[in-house]
């Protein structure tokens, strides 16, 4: 259950914090934040680097992406989905880029993956580089992934085009379980910097 209470987000010291708790709130047992720029910013084309500490813990998802602006008018995956940086606390040193498109998307095969042993330690920088062609996954500047259909169609390449942010930590998935020893758990982004 996404809250828009300080205690799910907050920024201290100039970092984001973005804590997902076990707490039962209107039918859920679980409350976290989402954080969303639709309408805010959005833009197109550029090298994106987002800096941060990941959560841990058996159950946690958090995710640093990107969803088409034109969502609204034709829903996902048409709109095209970027995620930046996924990852899951029962496989905890994997970090992934993921591609969704209407080509590929859900349980996508356009992703890579890459380890990060000290992701809930230190802050790490997940990175995208988006232009008319490609997108490069990096993790600390090194690339780990890239994405460049060709030739280019709606099915595959819905990224001509303006998107925005979304941060968030969800709990538990379709294929996955939150570990009932699970209590809190924190996200933090320092900054996100876009280079065009």
């Amino acid at each position: 259950y996404y809250t828009s209470s300080l205690n799910n987000s907050i920024v201290e010291d100039g970092v984001l914090k973005i804590s997902a708790k076990k707490e039962d709130v209107a039918g859920y047992e679980y409350t976290s934040a989402r954080i969303v720029s639709r309408d805010k910013f959005e833009f197109q084309y550029g090298r994106v680097d987002i800096r941060a500490k990941l959560p841990t813990g058996g159950g946690t998802w958090p995710a640093l992406w990107l969803l088409g602006a034109n969502h609204y008018e034709v829903g996902w995956p048409a709109c095209g989905e970027i995620d930046i940086m996924e990852h899951w606390g029962h496989d905890p040193t994997v970090i992934a880029g993921s591609i969704h498109t209407p080509m590929s998307h859900g349980d996508t095969w356009t992703n890579g993956h890459t380890n990060v042993s000290d992701y809930n330690e230190e802050f790490h920088i997940y990175s995208i580089d988006w232009d008319e062609n490609r997108i490069q996954f990096f993790v600390d500047d090194v690339l780990y992934y890239t994405y460049s259909p060709s030739p280019q169609d709606s099915e595959n390449w819905p990224f001509n085009q303006e998107m925005f942010f979304i941060l968030n930590v969800a709990m538990g998935g379709h294929w996955f379980d939150v570990d009932p020893q699970f209590n809190e758990s924190t996200m933090e982004v320092d900054y996100i910097r876009i280079y065009q």
